[in-house]
């Protein structure tokens, strides 16, 4: 029977997609001299639209309820609503940084990434100014798949989902212009990891498939409380989909990835990965572990533990000894990644709410410090600008040279660090409040050490920031101004939610409103 489809519940998705694929039609039959402002503006109209029709759809679900899409294969509610919109703020936020050019014309990817890195090829292409304008495109697919990640009411949709949103990602991990080695390197890590990861998922997915008969995540949680004597068969299952999901947000031990894929990929995309990834991941873990092991919390409590001090204490650890900023950041999210965790397994309704304003506060405060860093640059010898300073030592005196910039920087790593008055701070209040109402206090004393701790490399860079004469090897690039636009946006929106976040908790509170 040919299903009865509601069109607009799926609008929010459809026109990113449709934008990604009108992209690729651009790419195809557009002359090159016009390609990037069209894909720029593809992509911003796109995003844009589709936050307006996530805000329409909000008003129409709290007006006549939930809904499930495509015969359940997708669900619309409040809470994928308030997801899909954390990710389109997200994106929007990190197209700024994607589109921007440096003053000597040059983007954050290379010319070609096809060409051999230091080829005669690439030198030639790099000097005639080309575009890889390929990233625009690529970046609309990764934000469907986040879209429909957190939506999927079964289990192949959130698969298909998984890989329409890490795809994308492991091709521009190796488009980086410059340290192509290195790029091309972190994704072939990336991916290789990946496919390892999905391996696992679709081995759960079999196995829960196996369970009940079905892959509907409402069919599955019914067979919970009728199937007897394959209970082994139902943990190993959601087992195996949680290592899937775990590695998404780069929880401890499938946290192997982060570090060199942060360090590695273009800056920019650095950004809307870790903050575009991380809502999508957590968003689609909620929906699976809320729906269908509510029950289960004895049967996963060792698994989920385990994970989730594992990575804090690695996240914490580590950072403390990175001297390079974008791995430093790498593991920060990994701890930042268990604080979350910790919300996500209360299996308390407060714990939905806090964890949507803690990736939102995470979020913004990550493309906005991953905008700061693409505008450090270095300088050689003959004083000519070359690739990005991502040493830390190279931050030295940067308040002295850009004190604006050094003053968004520091609102950012106050919110890491969970300081009052900034949204990271109320993200973790209401995260680890979560994690007390559901009897994890334990959890949430760790947390709290491993926050005191991780307030050391924030505020060993304060210091080389604010305290530390500056270093002539280093300098601030100017740029056509989207990045300063998309960090000013990220720096008022970090206080915001720190100084007035009645708004937005209201907000996520309405949305933790779960449909099976």
């Amino acid at each position: 029977m040919t299903p009865v489809i509601d069109w607009a519940a799926l609008a929010p998705a459809i026109i990113v997609m449709g934008a990604a694929v009108l992209g690729v039609i651009v790419e195809a039959f557009a002359p090159r001299g016009t390609r990037r402002p069209i894909q720029v503006t593809i992509t911003f109209a796109a995003l844009a639209a589709a936050l307006v029709a996530v805000v329409w759809r909000w008003t129409e679900v709290q007006a006549n309820g939930s809904q499930t899409v495509v015969g359940g294969q997708l669900i619309e509610d409040p809470f994928t609503l308030m997801a899909q919109g954390i990710v389109l703020v997200s994106g929007l936020l990190a197209a700024f940084v994607i589109a921007d050019r440096t003053q000597t014309r040059e983007g954050a990817f290379a010319a070609s990434a096809a060409a051999r890195p230091g080829s005669p090829e690439e030198r030639e292409l790099t000097r005639a100014g080309i575009d890889q304008t390929e990233v625009y495109p690529l970046v609309l697919f990764a934000v469907t798949g986040m879209m429909v990640f957190p939506a999927a009411g079964d289990l192949l949709t959130l698969f298909i989902a998984l890989e329409v949103l890490s795809l994308p990602l492991y091709v521009l991990s190796a488009m980086a212009r410059r340290k192509r080695l290195i790029s091309q390197e972190a994704a072939l890590k990336y991916f290789l990891l990946g496919a390892f990861s999905s391996a696992f998922f679709l081995m759960g997915i079999s196995l829960l498939y196996g369970f009940s008969g079905s892959v509907r995540y409402s069919e599955v949680a019914a067979a919970t409380t009728v199937t007897v004597g394959m209970d082994w068969m139902l943990i190993a299952g959601i087992a195996l989909v949680l290592i899937g999901l775990l590695f998404k947000v780069g929880a401890v031990p499938f946290h192997s990835w982060t570090p060199d894929v942060y360090q590695g990929a273009p800056t920019p995309i650095t950004g809307f990965m870790a903050a575009g990834t991380k809502v999508a991941a957590f968003g689609a873990m909620i929906r699976f572990l809320y729906v269908i092991a509510p029950g289960m919390e004895a049967d996963l409590e060792v698994l989920l533990w385990t994970v989730i001090i594992a990575t804090m204490i690695v996240g914490t650890v580590l950072g403390i000894v990175q001297k390079d900023i974008k791995r430093m950041l790498a593991y920060s999210s990994i701890a930042h990644a268990g604080f979350v965790l910790i919300a996500v397994t209360s299996f308390q309704e407060t714990g939905i709410g806090a964890t949507l304003f803690y990736l939102l506060a995470y979020g913004v405060a990550t493309v906005g410090a991953f905008g700061v860093v693409t505008l450090v640059r270095e300088k050689d010898a003959a004083g000519n600008i070359t690739g990005e300073a991502t040493s830390l030592e190279s931050y030295a005196g940067l308040a002295k040279r850009k004190p604006g910039l050094a003053v968004a920087m520091l609102v950012f790593l106050l919110s890491f660090a969970g300081i009052p008055l900034t949204g990271g701070f109320v993200g973790k209040f209401t995260a680890f409040a979560a994690g007390i109402e559901g009897g994890a206090w334990p959890l949430v004393l760790i947390a709290v050490i491993a926050s005191a701790a991780t307030a050391y490399f924030y505020f060993r860079l304060v210091v080389l920031m604010f305290f530390t004469e500056p270093d002539d090897r280093t300098t601030v690039i100017a740029s056509e101004g989207m990045t300063l636009v998309a960090i000013a946006l990220a720096a008022v929106a970090t206080i915001a939610l720190g100084v007035v976040p009645g708004p937005v908790l209201e907000l996520v509170g309405n949305a933790a409103v779960l449909l099976p």
